[in-house]
């Protein structure tokens, strides 16, 4: 036999070794391991009835959905709905404008805000006033866009809520929050970080916690105020947990806020406020455009999709730990 060729199957017997205790030593594990794989069996089932198995109906993005027919018996007609969007909808790009811009600025304004109010609960030295602080700012997150819509109604009225009241004293003209197109997009920034800020600190200060005091003890010595800290060595040990948050939050970029938005717009500031979500409810659900929904819903989890990894693979690129 020639030698190059019992080199190379010697080394397939090897690797064939190796695959072999590979995959044994990984069975051992699953049957050491077997009461704690048992625990995470109701998490797979969740996942699979409620994300994976409704992944069955996005066939109806390429069919005339029939209820009488099923989904099976509807017919099929390609890419029609998206042909429909894309360039004979005379709304699509409006709203495709209005998600991105009102998610940029949830992003811009949005996502930086509980990092800045975990680094100054991180600075609190009273015990009992952070965890005051920090109850306060979780509270509103346990409350529903209903109950928070209505809050909001309340206070920002132009004739009996208390913000313009003091507008008025101040001398100043009522302003329309909710009514008014120049206004209501920052009326529903405000309202979100006022909602979220609390419940977003909670994965911040966890990671500030676990950032080692022997490097606030060394920067001490080097003569380093609390800012310099905060800038050398609080920021960077928190970094990549920002990242990974950022990279996610990238990913809802088409996902506007559909609960907020419902309960706060009305027909006076569609043309800034009116984004997919809404759009599918009103022209897809309301009338009964199932087909033209499912189009929607599949476009939007696509760009998700793009966007995650797009994000991943530049931070990648600039040295920070990606999501893989």
């Amino acid at each position: 036999m020639n030698p190059a060729n019992t080199s190379e199957l010697n080394s397939v017997k090897v690797v064939g070794k190796k695959t072999e205790s590979r995959l044994a030593h990984t069975w051992r594990e699953y049957k050491k391991n077997k009461y704690l794989f048992l625990l995470l069996a109701p998490v797979l089932i969740w996942y699979a009835v409620f994300h994976y198995a409704p992944m069955y109906g996005i066939q109806l993005a390429f069919k005339d959905f029939y209820i009488i027919k099923g989904i099976w018996g509807s017919p099929w007609v390609g890419f029609k709905h998206f042909q429909y969007l894309f360039m004979m909808s005379p709304d699509f790009w409006k709203i495709m404008r209005n998600t991105v811009v009102i998610s940029f600025y949830h992003i811009v304004f949005g996502f930086p805000a509980p990092i800045i109010l975990a680094l100054l609960l991180n600075e609190v030295r009273i015990s009992v006033f952070k965890r005051i602080a920090q109850t306060i700012s979780y509270l509103p997150h346990f409350l529903s866009w209903v109950v928070i819509g209505g809050i909001m109604i309340t206070l920002l009225s132009p004739s009996t809520g208390v913000v313009n009241y003091i507008i008025q004293q101040l001398g100043f003209e009522p302003i329309y929050f909710l009514g008014s197109e120049s206004s209501f997009r920052f009326t529903m920034v405000v309202s979100a970080i006022w909602k979220e800020i609390g419940w977003g600190t909670i994965i911040y200060l966890a990671a500030l916690a676990g950032v080692d005091s022997q490097l606030y003890e060394a920067a001490v010595l080097d003569g380093a105020n609390r800012w310099k800290q905060t800038i050398h060595i609080t920021i960077p040990s928190i970094l990549p947990v920002i990242t990974i948050l950022l990279i996610l939050r990238v990913g809802g970029v088409l996902d506007a806020g559909f609960d907020q938005i419902l309960t706060l717009y009305s027909p006076a500031v569609y043309g800034v406020a009116d984004v997919l979500d809404t759009y599918v409810y009103r022209v897809g659900l309301q009338n009964f455009q199932f087909s033209l929904t499912a189009a929607v819903g599949l476009f939007k989890n696509v760009v998700a999709v793009v966007l995650v990894l797009t994000t991943n693979y530049i931070i990648k690129k600039m040295g920070q730990e990606g999501i893989t």
